[in-house]
């Protein structure tokens, strides 16, 4: 479970990205974040990832403070969260093979346990035959499910995506969140978008986020402005 209670950030000049900002995700639940740009989306994401450190309130992963200032488990905490960026973040000079499985040969995962997890998730995403291409032979769509490949391998429990779908039109747009609609009810997913088609016909649970406040919280909700 994740549990945002009463979570501030400011920043040093005074700007508040996220103000007393309270939620609970159980596990396995599909999540949109929605709202105008810099109303709070990204600022959640990153505090769960540990990129930037609460003002006051706390986060809880797993019954873990992640906020608090004794917490050491940042290597553990990122090795159980895929990310999914709107813009790839793809290494251009190594194949989809080698990009899928470098954070697990990071960690020292055997090279046969390697093999057979990528291949799973390429069958997953769709690119059984792409192992051996370069990026640059890759369409746009293509590299997003590469991307959301690295994301799921390893058995990670929760996804976060920011703006997954931002650089795609919409018919590659709806493929990809097929992708992700595979992986509901197994993982914890987290997507901060803008696209209202998306949000308006998964009628997933929906947080409404407006100048940093978590302005509502729709069980089976649509975009909202």
């Amino acid at each position: 479970m994740i549990v945002f209670d009463k979570v501030t950030k400011k920043y040093p000049l005074g700007n508040t990205a996220l103000d007393e900002v309270s939620f609970e995700i159980p596990d396995n639940e599909f999540i949109f974040l929605v709202g105008p740009s810099g109303a709070g989306k990204t600022s959640i994401l990153k505090l769960l990832l540990m990129e930037m450190r609460v003002t006051s309130g706390s986060i809880l992963v797993d019954d873990k403070d992640i906020s608090a200032a004794h917490f050491h488990g940042l290597t553990d905490l990122r090795r159980g969260i895929g990310v999914v960026f709107q813009d790839f973040k793809i290494l251009p000079d190594k194949n989809v093979f080698e990009n899928i499985a470098i954070s697990q040969k990071v960690i020292g995962i055997p090279n046969r346990d390697i093999r057979s997890q990528v291949k799973e998730v390429l069958k997953m995403v769709g690119l059984e035959n792409k192992e051996k291409v370069f990026p640059v032979q890759l369409s746009a769509g293509e590299l997003q499910r590469v991307a959301i490949a690295r994301a799921i391998i390893g058995d990670r429990k929760i996804i976060l995506a920011d703006e997954p779908t931002g650089n795609l039109d919409p018919k590659t747009s709806w493929e990809i969140m097929k992708i992700f609609k595979k992986l509901e009810g197994k993982k914890t997913i987290i997507i901060a978008t803008h696209n209202t088609d998306i949000v308006n016909s998964m009628q997933k649970r929906v947080f409404v986020m407006k100048q940093g406040k978590l302005a509502k919280d729709h069980k089976k909700g649509g975009y909202e402005i």
